[in-house]
């Protein structure tokens, strides 16, 4: 029996992991078999994706292998051994094929960070800014939290200022807070379908029953959502994740309604929000709140970098009080460091971010435009395209029968690394995300010219068979 704390900042994966590396290394022998990943996730009441995660890391260091049909098993370990991940590596360099167009659904090119200015700014940081005699504040720095709330209420029309703001390391840091700050009003999360895989399993992980309401052309199905059980929703109003459908505001003004009726939360995930290509960016849900029922969610990930690991909440005032209390008072720190909160800073007062993200979306914009219109050249009717005009990725969907995961692995082998939407919604969406914001406009030609090569070679093969 192994003991998860659920409170604790260390993800449950690893706890189990950890746990599981013990009892085998100390108590268990050569051939024992491990309980299956779905009898562990009931037991430990964890998500099954959870639990899987502690098994990939197991069987990736060697401690466990698995036989088919049969499960998971206990691996023959000799008692000197070189260091599994050394092992792992070399397997991966000698094994894996290279990859020369990656069509990963959220990535920029390297260039499009403006690292000169940044190296700048930080030094300036460093030197000028920074308290080495300091812990920084706990909710994030003030003045870095003044330039958020000044940025979103001018672009986003969000009303908040910076006693609103609260900084976080990326996105799954801010999702936990909600979790713990949400958990004794709610037990069920309503979420979109299809929706991002991370919100369902962080949320299971923390006891919340799951509630999956579908996705129409208008976003979020307000009948399912009203006809479930939920007091809590998780959205992406302005870009819906994956599909890139707007919620018109007359679902808006019923969504906020059903929160003032139930008593409910509106977690508002401003997924994407800048990066969009045809219409201006539209006004944030936060922004027509008038009940203080609506949390808002940015990130720098998209727009900037992911390495930064900077995230963000905008808390209504009715959850501040309770949030000092649970995080403030346990002598829980801000997760990002000063030096990159200061810098970011900086970039922010110096209109920095503005420029970039002008930059950014002309520079997105062409290669959307450039995976588009080859996609649909390429390809004519054999695909549909069903989501564009923002964000870094396309997604389409075949419309005849290709089996994408054999699809998947012929295009692996020829160099491209392709994403199925199966992977995060479920086998119904037959569907890839078509990632261009990492690529050259050449490459994504000459990517997608050799996927259609794969493409027609997977088909033939189909049809001998």
């Amino acid at each position: 029996m192994y003991v998860l704390d659920k409170e604790s900042n260390k993800p449950l994966y690893l706890q189990l992991y950890e746990a599981m590396k013990k009892e085998i290394v100390t108590t268990l022998k050569y051939g024992d078999k491990l309980p299956s990943i779905r009898n562990v996730a009931s037991q430990y009441s964890i998500s099954k994706n959870t639990a899987e995660l502690a098994y990939k890391q197991l069987y990736t260091e060697g401690y466990i292998e698995s036989a088919p049909q049969s499960g998971y098993f206990v691996a023959d370990m000799p008692l000197e051994q070189d260091p599994p991940i050394k092992t792992i590596y070399m397997l991966n360099t000698k094994t894996s094929p290279s990859i020369h167009y990656d069509f990963v659904p959220a990535r920029l090119t390297p260039d499009a960070f403006p690292l000169k200015l940044w190296k700048r700014l930080f030094i300036k940081a460093m030197g000028e800014e920074l308290d080495f005699g300091a812990y920084g504040d706990r909710q994030g720095e003030i003045g870095l939290r003044e330039e958020i709330a000044r940025y979103l209420m001018q672009s986003r029309g969000v009303n908040c200022d910076a006693t609103h703001v609260i900084i976080c390391g990326g996105f799954a840091d801010s999702m936990h807070i909600l979790a713990t700050l949400l958990k004794k009003q709610c037990s069920h999360i309503a979420i979109e379908h299809p929706g991002f895989p991370i919100v369902r399993s962080l949320f299971n992980d923390y006891g919340y029953t799951t509630v999956p309401i579908h996705v129409d052309q208008e976003g979020l199905v307000i009948d399912e959502l009203e006809a479930s059980p939920s007091n809590l929703v998780y959205i992406t109003p302005s870009h819906q994740y994956p599909t890139g459908v707007s919620m018109p505001i007359r679902n808006r003004i019923r969504l906020l309604n059903w929160s003032k009726q139930v008593g409910g939360i509106i977690i508002e995930d401003d997924y994407d929000s800048e990066l969009r290509y045809q219409n201006r960016p539209i006004p944030s849900l936060q922004g027509l709140d008038k009940d203080d029922r609506v949390i808002y969610v940015g990130t720098f990930s998209k727009s900037l970098s992911p390495a930064l690991r900077v995230s963000y909440l905008v808390l209504p005032h009715r959850y501040l009080d309770k949030y000092k209390t649970l995080f403030l008072t346990r002598h829980q720190r801000c997760s990002v460091s000063l030096s990159t909160q200061k810098t970011l800073e900086l970039f922010m007062a110096g209109g920095h971010w503005e420029r970039h993200l002008r930059k950014i979306r002309t520079l997105n914009r062409k290669k959307h435009d450039v995976m588009k219109e080859t996609l649909q050249k390429t390809f004519g009717s054999m695909i549909e395209i069903i989501s564009e005009g923002g964000g870094l990725a396309i997604l389409m969907r075949p419309t005849h029968t290709i089996n994408l995961n054999v699809l998947r692995q012929n295009a692996l082998e020829k160099g491209i690394k392709l994403y199925l939407a199966s992977d995060y919604y479920g086998n119904d969406w037959e569907a890839i995300r078509m990632g261009f914001g990492g690529l050259s406009e050449t490459e994504i030609r000459e990517g997608v010219a050799l996927l259609k090569e794969v493409w027609m070679n997977t088909l033939e093969k189909k049809g001998r068979n």
